[in-house]
């Protein structure tokens, strides 16, 4: 792409929306400023689009929004029923609102029935609505939790889960077809309206929503029990589960509810965070100080499109302290299928699924409690795809799934991860385990008495720029073509390739992996006491390292979980 070409037809276009003519104004003696803008286009994946907001055909934009809605309007005129309709929803970011608007506009002109949210709703109703509208498809317009000049565009297919790479790479070859300035179609809003194309939607789908995530309380009586003496601080981080994660908690009967204030608006700026993400603790700071000041047991926080959940609990010195994905998702399969076990209620061929780069302890969990356990790729989707799967065959039933960053989902009304429902199961856990006298900090402490010590943790190292792939992949490569036979004086059994789907054992052994091609190494080591998993981001120019080490002993543990992520990023930058 003639990057300098492009950039003189943006700024020239007799209708370009005049704020972004502006961007390119400013920008017009910056050389390296308009390649990045310019050099390719932003990449239409199994995410959708994600990217930097601002004018460019390598920025989020009407323009680029617009292009991908017109190739999935084109896919799904080729291959599906228009009538079934696409539903829209979007989150509190800057210019969602308007990139749902749009989306919805193209859609609209190409003949398709459109469901648009009247205002924010969290990602996992989306993926609720497209089943429970019985629709072809679903976008929401969202960047889950990256920092606040990023937004996104992502696409659910017909059964509610995230398009599945096929589909997607179809999408992609349509969009490629597509002149994103001038081979748009457009229906102006009221004459959409009129023609009954498009239909806005709200509390009728939030109620139906909302009674699918009621049922999936495992102790109904939990949160009544402990009612008078037990209480949680909230967070939306200025994002879109604030209405329904106050009305759910409402319905179980918790009474004492305190909402972060200054971050319960929404606010596409983000102004009390550095990110929004419920993975630091930095963004839990004033959470904290209201807890403190109420001495509260739990604090929960949702990312802005609220399909992630992070907490923060005390701990044996009553301090707060922040618990991994990988520390909730344990505590809440531990807990829901003790419960099931408990009543009763465990459903027949049960199965716990997590993905490759999910805690280990998960395994040892669901074996004692006799469940099936399955290990999928990264992304929530290829759960959804086990969930589908089941439908089909009647193999197995659906119990929970979870992944580490921080996305857990429990039943099967909606095909994505779900922070609404995982709110509400946290709390009703915390306040099932105050009635029994402890913290969930206890309650952790007792599961690595029984399974041992899981230290786990992820390192990214950012290559951003024009090389930035590149370098991801040279150091990916690293380890592909010479994977060392130890690593922190650990040795190394077997290397995983999803890419060439092999796995290769210190024997010289091989044997073929049973899952979809993908661009990740997984090293099994120790015995399976430890492991590493290397994989180049999705969404960001990042390569993702994620550690486990089993032990007994805790400091042992952690110490050798440091060693393996020094070590390892040494081999990888050679």
């Amino acid at each position: 792409m003639d990057f300098r070409k492009v950039y003189e037809e943006w700024k020239s276009f007799p209708g370009l929306d005049e704020d972004l003519r502006a961007q390119l104004i400013q920008i017009e003696n910056d050389e390296n400023e308009i390649e990045d803008r310019f050099h390719k286009s932003l990449e239409f994946g199994t995410a959708g689009l994600r990217g930097i907001l601002g004018a460019g055909t390598n920025r989020m934009n009407i323009y680029t929004v617009r292009q991908a809605t017109q190739g999935l309007s084109e896919y799904i005129k080729k291959t599906g029923d228009t009538k079934k309709g696409v539903v829209i929803a979007y989150d509190s970011r800057n210019f969602s609102p308007e990139f749902a608007k749009e989306s919805a506009k193209v859609l609209c002109a190409n003949g398709i029935k459109t469901y648009l949210f009247e205002s924010l709703r969290p990602t996992p109703e989306l993926s609720f609505a497209v089943r429970h509208l019985g629709c072809i498809s679903g976008i929401v317009i969202t960047a889950s939790h990256n920092p606040a000049k990023y937004n996104g565009y992502k696409v659910y297919g017909e059964d509610g889960a995230q398009m599945a790479p096929d589909a997607a790479d179809a999408v992609t070859e349509e969009i490629r077809n597509i002149d994103m300035l001038r081979g748009i179609k457009l229906m102006d809003e009221k004459e959409a309206v009129e023609k009954n194309l498009l239909i806005y939607i709200g509390e009728e789908v939030d109620k139906c929503y909302l009674d699918c995530v009621f049922e999936r309380r495992v102790n109904p009586d939990a949160i009544k029990d402990v009612s008078d003496f037990f209480s949680v601080v909230y967070t939306p981080f200025h994002g879109s589960g604030n209405m329904l994660v106050q009305r759910i908690l409402n319905m179980c009967g918790l009474k004492n509810l305190l909402v972060v204030k200054e971050q319960e608006q929404p606010d596409g700026n983000f102004p009390t965070v550095k990110s929004p993400n419920p993975e630091d603790k930095e963004g839990f700071t004033i959470a904290i100080e209201l807890a403190k000041k109420n001495n509260t047991d739990l604090i929960v926080g949702t990312d802005p499109d609220s399909d992630r959940v992070g907490i923060v609990v005390r701990n044996s010195d009553g301090e707060y302290v922040t618990f991994t994905g990988n520390q909730v998702g344990a505590l809440l399969t531990d807990y829901i299928l003790a419960q099931h076990k408990e009543k009763g209620t465990m459903p027949e061929n049960p199965v716990v699924i997590k993905s490759v780069v999910t805690t280990e302890m998960v395994r040892s969990i669901a074996d004692f409690y006799g469940v099936e356990m399955m290990e999928v790729l990264t992304g929530f989707k290829f759960i959804g795809e086990k969930i589908k799967e089941f439908e089909k065959t009647n193999s197995h039933n659906y119990v929970f799934g979870f992944e580490e960053s921080y996305g857990y989902l429990s039943g099967t009304y909606a095909r994505d991860k779900d922070a609404v429902v995982a709110t509400m199961l946290i709390v009703e856990m915390a306040a099932w385990y105050k009635k029994q006298n402890m913290t969930l900090f206890d309650a952790l402490e007792e599961l690595y008495k029984k399974y041992g010590y899981y230290a786990e943790g992820v390192v990214n190292i950012v290559e951003e720029g024009l090389e930035g792939p590149a370098r991801i992949a040279a150091m990916i490569n690293n380890i592909r073509t010479g994977a060392p036979k130890e690593i922190a004086h650990l040795s190394v059994d077997a290397v995983r390739d999803y890419v060439y789907g092999t796995i290769k054992y210190s024997d010289g052994s091989e044997k073929e992996i049973n899952q979809p091609k993908n661009n990740m190494l997984y090293l099994e080591m120790d015995g399976g006491n430890a492991w590493i998993a290397i994989r180049p981001s999705g969404t960001e120019p990042k390569l993702k390292l994620y550690f486990g080490y089993r032990h007994e002993d805790k400091d042992k543990a952690l110490k050798k979980l440091e060693e393996l992520k020094i070590d390892t990023q040494n081999i990888i930058k050679g």
